[in-house]
């Protein structure tokens, strides 16, 4: 059972339980942003005898990623034979009382600001600000630091102070030091309820998400792991092509690999010594499954996948199957691909579902056509009703990664059109270019046929705005072709037919509907369908 546990703490075993590293502040929590003011008026509450409000502390044995520098100062791990408390709630006043008392000085966005520049009036009222960071020079015996209040040496403050002022500084360092700090601690709760706890505590803050809790879990100094930095290098490994890949589908593929399941609450229980022994190899397998969509599915950028969880099970499969597959793997993976893109399998109850496509992943691995209880309809029609352009959708995405796979050729010169990912984040990129351009076709269509994906090409940034524009593609395709000889094949990469699609007779809809009908050819050939039988093993 979970049991929340009141207690207090007086001054002195709160700053050794922070300085002896048994209070820890986990890795999930923000920054510091409190400014000294704030610190100041903290401590004045104190000063005053004020309640300053509950610390909530989590006590496990679960070594968590935690912050190891307050201030100047390193913090040092939780001896050997402690359990270790979390600072779930009171992070600001903690990192405050602990800054402010030990007077240290805190990095804050380049600029160091010094915490120990805090004082007591000796000269306040009762009901007046009693500590401040407002020194009036000149008046050295009316100010003391509070880090001298509570440290400095009896026979150095009688030189400087009056025995009134004495008085008052012995008064003033009782309550400090005999202040009953209120705190909670949260015994026995697992990781998934101690972080709860925290965003519930946070309503209005940052939102924890699951991969900051996983960073703190997985955390191992001995082993030398760190899963925030791993993921980056991930990142970097992976290459711009594909750098935005969410933590989130990583957490997924490794959760899938360990335990088959990937809910929220499953990558919460992972072990943390498994987790680590499946890093290597689960991430080797997400490269070759981004390896496997450029090669093979001929997808550049991760910008246009349908979804970035499409990922998992793929890495799933090349966890157990290092090697490129052929043969019914091959169409059978590709067949999962284009079904799971062009359904928006994925656009809700994700992580259900992908716990149901191992289960297809596994047929594929043992050479059996896995059964579905959808079908995908890829005809003409289904385009045309579909096909409203914009780059958010998956249906949309499934289509651009058509186009990308075909190696769309530049109009000018039938050199090959470089993708990337920056070109690609809006729907109004350059690099989407409406073959009928908008300006062209305003007033004689409706305005869904004329921002269809049907009327989208991938050229070059330079190519659209300066030689296009708005002109009749008429008259700028017979610009190109006295340039490019090869112009019907560099067409033929956008899955258009350079002769036979009006294009010179300005014709938009016998365009629309022959270029609908083409793309219903090519995705038919990409699925497996009830009409159609597997090819054999090579």
């Amino acid at each position: 059972m979970i049991q929340p546990e009141p207690q207090s703490i007086g001054l002195s075993s709160l700053l050794n339980n922070i300085e002896s590293g048994r209070i820890k502040i986990p890795q999930f929590q923000r920054e510091y942003v409190w400014e000294k003011k704030a610190a100041s008026q903290l401590l004045d509450s104190i000063a005053k005898g004020f309640p300053i409000g509950t610390f909530i502390l989590w006590e496990t044995q679960e070594e968590l990623r935690s912050v190891r520098n307050i201030g100047n100062h390193l913090l040092p791990d939780t001896p050997v034979g402690h359990i270790a408390q979390y600072v779930l709630d009171g992070q600001q006043r903690i990192t405050s009382l602990y800054t402010c008392f030990k007077g240290l000085s805190i990095n804050k966005n380049g600029k160091m600001e010094d915490f120990s520049d805090i004082y007591l009036d000796l000269e306040a009222e009762e009901d007046g600000e009693i500590v401040t960071i407002d020194y009036e020079m000149g008046k050295p015996t009316r100010y003391i630091k509070i880090y001298d209040l509570l440290y400095g040496k009896i026979s150095t403050l009688a030189k400087i102070y009056t025995e009134e002022g004495l008085e008052k500084i012995d008064f003033y360092k009782a309550r400090f030091t005999s202040y009953q700090f209120s705190s909670v601690v949260l015994k026995n709760a697992p990781l998934e309820v101690a972080t709860e706890v925290f965003t519930r505590l946070n309503v209005g803050g940052k939102t924890l998400t699951l991969f900051e809790i996983m960073v703190a879990k997985t955390y191992d100094q001995e082993k030398k792991f760190d899963l925030a930095e791993k993921f980056d290098l991930l990142m970097d490994d992976i290459g711009e092509d594909y750098k935005t890949i969410s933590s989130s589908t990583i957490l997924q593929t490794i959760s899938l690999i360990l335990k088959k399941d990937c809910t929220r609450k499953q990558i919460l229980k992972l072990d943390k010594v498994s987790f680590i022994e499946i890093w290597e190899p689960a991430t080797l397998a997400v490269k070759k499954a981004i390896d496997y969509f450029k090669n093979q599915y001929g997808i550049p950028v991760s910008k246009i996948l349908p979804y970035d969880a499409l990922l998992a099970p793929f890495s799933y499969f090349f966890f157990y199957h290092p090697d490129r597959p052929l043969d019914r793997k091959k169409e059978y993976l590709q067949d999962f691909f284009w079904r799971v893109a062009l359904s928006e399998r994925y656009s809700s109850g994700v992580e259900t579902k992908l716990g149901q496509d191992v289960k297809k992943i596994e047929k594929i691995l043992d050479y059996q056509l896995p059964s579905y209880d959808y079908e995908v309809n890829i005809s003409a029609d289904k385009i045309i009703e579909q096909g409203w352009f914009s780059t958010g959708r998956s249906f949309i995405k499934a289509l651009l990664c058509l186009f990308a796979s075909k190696g769309p050729k530049s109009f000018a010169d039938n050199t090959k059109v470089h993708i990337d990912n920056a070109w690609l984040q809006i729907a109004t990129s350059k690099n989407y270019h409406h073959f009928f351009p908008k300006a062209y076709l305003k007033g004689k269509e409706d305005e869904y046929y004329i921002n269809h994906i049907l009327n989208i090409t991938i050229v070059d940034d330079f190519l659209n705005k300066r030689v296009i524009r708005a002109k009749a593609p008429s008259i700028y395709m017979s610009d190109f072709k006295r340039n490019n000889t090869e112009l019907s094949k560099t067409m033929e990469s956008h899955l258009i037919d350079l002769n036979n699609f009006g294009i010179w007779d300005n014709d938009y809809d016998t365009f629309f509907n022959k270029r609908a009908e083409l793309i219903s050819k090519e995705l038919n050939s990409k699925l497996i369908l009830k009409n159609k039988k597997p090819i054999a093993d090579s």
